[in-house]
């Protein structure tokens, strides 16, 4: 049987540190902590509060879960981000980095002058934090282009869709494809294709705000979200986005070939039950753009 000291020196050990901390956030023992390449010695936390080691915001979230799970009395699992700038006063003990932890929180059995405590375990996910990210990346990504493909898509508009309707506010789709596509595949290999879709993305992106989001929709075919933009505005857009593309696109031209561009705009409309309404008639302005000799912008009234 494991005596008092021994089990002393298996706390002390555990790799990550181990808080027992009371619920007015006072440090009343801490343990681990040994992984030297993550923590910084926890020892001279003991007696002082957390207070007196966090700014307000990260103070107010550890109090609140602390208490959290002293008035359910289960185990709380929490995750969340710790770096030098929620650490005050104490400047040797803040991470140099910002650390992503998953916390274990469990209420005590007994208290500590007369206040209930918590232990609190916390383990270093950061390298899992960071693949969970790499991985949401890949799965909303077209690998091609870095721009968002159609599941990222379905997304966005389905939540635009309901912010518009509800806030009556204005949003408008564009719909674009590439004319000539298919001759350049034919004629001068994938890999010019590619590097014509390429430009498109990069063309794009320049000219996009920090809310607009373009998506890869199929092989030859984007999307553009306008959130906020009403019809007029958003024509006004594809028109400038039409000439930038169509620059742009006869630097690619090989042989006298070359890639424009023909896009469909449409505006969400109060009478749409969902975003794929307005997208068809962006679609439906797009074909009628192909039919009227390509290389322009038809927007498409309700």
């Amino acid at each position: 049987m494991i005596n008092i000291e021994q089990m002393a020196l298996v706390l002390d050990a555990l790799p990550d540190p181990t808080f027992v901390l009371s619920k007015s956030g006072k440090y009343i023992a801490v343990f681990g902590g040994k992984d030297g390449r993550y923590y910084h010695d926890g020892s001279g936390l003991i007696g002082l509060y957390l207070a007196d080691v966090l700014k307000t915001d990260k103070l107010n979230y550890f109090l609140t879960t602390i208490e959290m799970a002293l008035s359910s009395h289960k185990l709380l699992i929490e995750e969340y981000e710790l770096s030098s700038k929620d650490v005050k006063g104490l400047p040797d003990t803040g991470p140099e980095h910002p650390i992503w932890f998953e916390g274990r929180i469990q209420a005590l059995d007994f208290l500590v002058d007369n206040e209930p405590v918590v232990l609190w375990v916390a383990s270093n996910i950061s390298q899992r934090h960071e693949l969970e990210i790499q991985l949401r990346q890949f799965s909303d990504t077209d690998q091609l282009t870095g721009l968002f493909n159609r599941r990222r898509l379905d997304q966005d508009l389905t939540e635009q869709f309901e912010i518009s309707q509800h806030n009556h506010t204005s949003a408008s789709i564009l719909v674009l494809d590439l004319d000539h596509l298919k001759a350049i595949n034919d004629n001068l290999g994938h890999h010019i294709g590619d590097k014509v879709i390429m430009t498109v993305a990069d063309t794009c992106r320049k000219q996009l705000t920090a809310i607009d989001n373009a998506y890869r929709f199929g092989g030859d075919e984007f999307v553009i979200a306008l959130p906020g933009q009403q019809l007029e505005q958003a024509l006004a857009f594809a028109e400038h986005l039409c000439q930038c593309l169509y620059i742009e696109l006869q630097k690619h031209i090989v042989d006298g070939v070359f890639a424009t561009m023909s896009i469909g705009v449409a505006s969400i409309h109060p009478r749409d039950k969902s975003y794929e309404e307005t997208l068809k008639r962006a679609d439906a302005a797009l074909y009628q753009a192909k039919r009227s000799g390509k290389n322009r912008v038809i927007a498409k009234h309700i």
